[in-house]
């Protein structure tokens, strides 16, 4: 797994224009059967794809906190709101809440979550493959697919589904 994440950012990029030729497919006139198809492969990936083995979204991205995360994660961990937003979390330049260092404080060295039972909504639904209207979701799973092999691997499906018609 290690090798497939050495060089996937670079296997992204390079296949960025293709990317960016599917996106503009997909979102000109979304297939009716677009959310059917990228579900079956994020179904076929994840058979394949450990993310314990992996865990290179949890080293990389950090996720938005709600304040439903807060206090659930505050909750959990036995401490005050205040004291979990002070110890762990900073304010982007959008004004979310976002872990102030990565990789993610709650990431064990087995590549465990600490807190998996009580996450982040942002981390219960990454990396979004397997959501309906799969077409609003296109620039973010660009995106993602230099940090996330699954992700990376569906998009090449879907190029290979849609770009031959």
């Amino acid at each position: 797994m290690k090798h497939i994440i050495a060089n996937l950012a670079q296997r992204a990029a390079e296949a960025e224009k293709s990317s960016g030729l599917l996106f503009k497919k997909l979102k000109k006139k979304p297939p009716v059967d677009l959310d059917y198809i990228t579900h079956a492969l994020h179904d076929q990936t994840f058979s394949k794809i450990n993310c314990l083995l992996c865990a290179n979204c949890c080293r990389n991205l950090g996720p938005r906190l709600s304040d439903k995360d807060i206090e659930r994660l505050s909750k959990y961990l036995r401490i005050k709101p205040s004291s979990f937003t002070s110890r762990y979390l900073k304010l982007d330049e959008d004004g979310d809440y976002i872990f102030k260092n990565m990789p993610c404080p709650f990431l064990m060295n087995d590549n465990r979550c600490m807190v998996y039972d009580e996450r982040p909504k942002a981390c219960r639904e990454y990396p979004h493959t397997d959501r309906k209207k799969f077409h609003q979701l296109l620039d973010l799973a660009g995106k993602n697919s230099s940090v996330c092999p699954a992700v990376f691997e569906i998009l090449e499906g879907l190029k290979i589904q849609y770009m031959k018609k």
